[in-house]
């Protein structure tokens, strides 16, 4: 028995059952992002990031919580890291995005609802999940009716994210923040203190910074990293120690500075430029992105969660006192422009800046089966896409391969459209 397999036994895990997943995880991997060419070197960390998320960054975990420091899940990007480390906490995203454990997740949940909820909770429910074991308070939000609902189930402390951004809506998240703030301290035992918490905004907005430099080579055109890699780099932020993470991107960012001054690039100049918009790829997921760039075109930018919507905006770190820093806290995070929101103008706003900047060909709007949020939105966005004359694909699909075929068949017929 290797050490993660005693880990994983000592946790209670299905091992066996543990040991499929993993061998899931890695083909599809393999089958799309390790069969690209032309890889940046520096990418191989975040590799290395993915593979160890059940293994060596659970070990990482587990030593920290005996030595004092508490873990906390969480399944949203509006769930203020800051405020965690502040008080000596680790906050992980726990979002599934594998194939694999939907049907232990349909054992408990609705079929019909959103992969993503079925796939995390299969998880838990197949024992195939080694963070559920060890986090010490699990955090979820009001993004979505079958979350909410889960929350239930699961009994998490959960975050009320308005619907609207009036005064009212703001002053609502301003006390969310606040009461996490409490139940975090309950938590640890720890008082966030200003001096505490204006390091993690420093921590947290160099991580953001880091991000946006990748993202700003992505406007390159060849870019110097292909889609799929850089959606691997950001599945690796929602898992990896922000510090350590921070320090490898830069290097990566360094690397890709070189290839993009000595034109070197996964993709020919003048490759067709697409804008995946809508629902987030987590861990796991890499489908669409895959097809899209076997299909000969290039991913330059992802207005999702695991895109923009995570690093796009700082945290204003001029501010001296607690109550100063959470309310702008509240204000970076209630910036992102989640489809819960209505009217939802500045999401709106956002892609019509994307698509200028990024000189975007085509956009192809991704939403998670029975994300009803994308999917109505996605009339709106199609809208001001047609304004813009941009080819646009919407495209409605799950965790399974079972699809792939027929995406690939639009997704081509889409490219060329694209003149």
């Amino acid at each position: 028995m290797t050490n993660h397999e005693q880990m994983w036994n000592e946790l209670g895990m299905d091992v066996e059952l543990h040991k499929e997943l993993l061998r899931s995880i890695d083909k599809t991997f393999n089958q799309t992002v390790g069969a690209q060419k032309n890889r940046p070197a520096g990418i191989d960390y975040f590799d290395h990031v993915l593979h160890e998320s059940h293994g060596g960054r659970v070990a990482e975990l587990i030593e920290a919580r005996k030595n004092g420091k508490k873990f906390i899940g969480t399944f949203c990007i509006y769930v203020p890291d800051e405020i965690a480390m502040a008080a000596d906490a680790i906050p992980v995203a726990l979002c599934g995005g594998s194939q694999f454990s939907i049907p232990y997740g349909e054992k408990m949940f609705p079929r019909d609802i959103c992969p993503l909820i079925k796939s995390t909770m299969g998880l838990a429910l197949g024992k195939i999940c080694p963070y559920g074991p060890i986090k010490d308070l699990g955090v979820g939000e009001t993004t979505c009716d079958a979350k909410k609902k889960t929350w239930d189930v699961v009994n998490f402390h959960v975050m009320e994210v308005p619907q609207k951004k009036s005064k009212l809506d703001f002053d609502l998240w301003f006390k969310a923040i606040e009461e996490f703030k409490d139940k975090v301290e309950e938590l640890t035992g720890k008082k966030v203190e200003a001096r505490r918490l204006s390091e993690t905004i420093a921590i947290m907005n160099q991580k953001r910074r880091a991000l946006q430099k990748l993202n700003e080579m992505r406007k390159i055109d060849p870019p110097p990293i292909s889609g799929l890699d850089a959606l691997v780099v950001m599945q690796a932020a929602l898992n990896d120690e922000p510090v350590r993470f921070t320090e490898y991107l830069n290097k990566l960012n360094h690397e890709l500075e070189k290839r993009a001054d000595e034109g070197f690039s996964p993709f020919p100049k003048g490759t067709k430029r697409i804008m995946i918009s809508g629902c987030p790829s987590v861990m796991g997921n890499w489908k669409v992105h895959s097809l899209i760039e076997k299909s000969n075109a290039s991913v330059v930018i992802d207005e999702t969660c695991t895109g923009t919507r995570y690093f796009e905006n700082l945290v204003d770190d001029q501010t001296r006192t607690i109550e100063q820093q959470l309310n702008a806290l509240a204000e970076r995070y209630m910036k992102i422009n989640c489809s819960c929101f209505t009217p939802n103008n500045e999401r709106l706003e956002s892609i019509e800046k994307i698509i200028n900047t990024y000189r975007v060909d085509g956009v192809v709007q991704y939403i998670l089966q029975y994300c009803h949020g994308y999917n109505v939105e996605a009339m709106r966005v199609s809208q001001i896409l047609k304004q813009a004359n941009l080819p646009n694909l919407k495209i409605v699909t799950d965790y399974s391969e079972e699809d792939t075929g027929q995406l690939q068949t639009r997704i081509d017929a889409f490219l060329e459209q694209i003149e």
